[in-house]
């Protein structure tokens, strides 16, 4: 394995990975969850359709969440979830701006404030209101069930997105090859990257739960290698995952790093408990071993050309 470890950072920033067991937050996660497909689906109606559905995603920033700029019209605004003052921000380019507190209420309470303030901003945009991803899919507007929110919860949450995201984009810069942005899906959500091959998968045939099949289709139309981190509602724990699609044989016989790392059958996915990474006396090296050897599963097993996707840059750092 390369020394990936050896680019990250020491300051303590970087060491925050705080606890976050399912169980004491899970009725939270379940209400952000939906609040935020609320404002993936905004972003999903106005952007341009992108491959793998990447135009679709938020992206991690210093005080939360972001849709990026939305293109409407000839302007853009942008949907903010901020995790220091536990607000929703609504930005527009001509200055104007619209926010609101971030506190325990309804997913059809969350929904209806957001649509009207768009709505003041003379943002009209109308999505399909039925959550996706997920059981109990009450449309938002009429979801009076999903009613939490622990902020301290979702500090965590965002804290451990923001080491997750630093990791990924250090292993990304060893790859010159097609990938993708770090992306978080609103849907699945989840953290994620892939690498690609540079050949095309076949079709995938498999379903996913309450995901329409084009969706599908579309994300996995080319061969890649897929990593992500997921705060874990179906296994009951946070957890780092890699998958290659299509699996090549060997992959899930393959010896990943670190420890504790190990392939799930129902998932068909490796995964990493979170709190094997948190709880390491090296969290960057623990969870960049395990992206890495579950890259080369699927690199060597799959007979991938590494030569045209790896990256080895002639230098480190250059004055400009």
């Amino acid at each position: 394995m390369k020394d990936l470890s050896k680019v990250s950072g020491n300051s303590e920033i970087t060491n925050i990975f705080p606890e976050l067991p399912y169980e004491a937050w899970k009725d939270t996660y379940s209400t952000l969850h939906r609040w935020m497909q609320i404002a993936g689906k905004i972003k999903l109606e106005l952007m341009p359709m992108q491959n793998h559905w990447w135009q679709v995603s938020l992206y991690i920033t210093s005080a939360g969440l972001t849709t990026a700029p939305i293109p409407y019209g000839k302007n853009v605004f942008e949907i903010i979830f901020d995790f220091i003052n536990h607000e929703l921000v609504i930005l527009l380019n001509n200055g104007k701006k619209v926010s609101f507190h971030l506190y325990p209420r309804s997913v059809s309470d969350f929904y209806n404030e957001l649509m009207f303030h768009l709505s003041s901003l003379g943002l009209q945009v109308n999505i399909w209101t039925t959550p996706v991803e997920t059981e109990n899919r009450i449309p938002f507007e009429k979801d009076n069930e999903h009613s939490s929110y622990d902020p301290e919860y979702v500090r965590k949450f965002w804290l451990i997105l923001i080491q997750a995201d630093r990791i990924f984009k250090i292993f990304r810069s060893k790859f010159s090859g097609k990938t993708s942005p770090v992306n978080f899906f609103w849907g699945s959500f989840d953290l994620a990257l892939s690498i690609y091959s540079g050949r095309p998968a076949p079709e995938y045939n498999g379903k996913v739960p309450n995901v329409s099949s084009n969706v599908i289709k579309e994300s996995m139309s080319m061969e890649e290698y897929a990593c992500g981190f997921w705060p874990g509602e179906g296994i009951g724990e946070p957890a780092f995952y890699a998958y290659a699609y299509p699996a090549p044989d060997g992959y899930k016989e393959y010896n990943i790093k670190p420890e504790g790392a190990y392939f799930n059958k129902t998932l068909g996915e490796f995964l990493l408990p979170y709190d094997i990474v948190r709880n390491s006396p090296d969290p960057d090296r623990a969870a960049l071993e395990f992206l890495w050897t579950t890259y080369e599963a699927a690199a060597i097993e799959g007979n991938w050309d590494r030569k045209a996707i790896e990256y080895k840059p002639a230098f480190r750092k250059v004055k400009i």
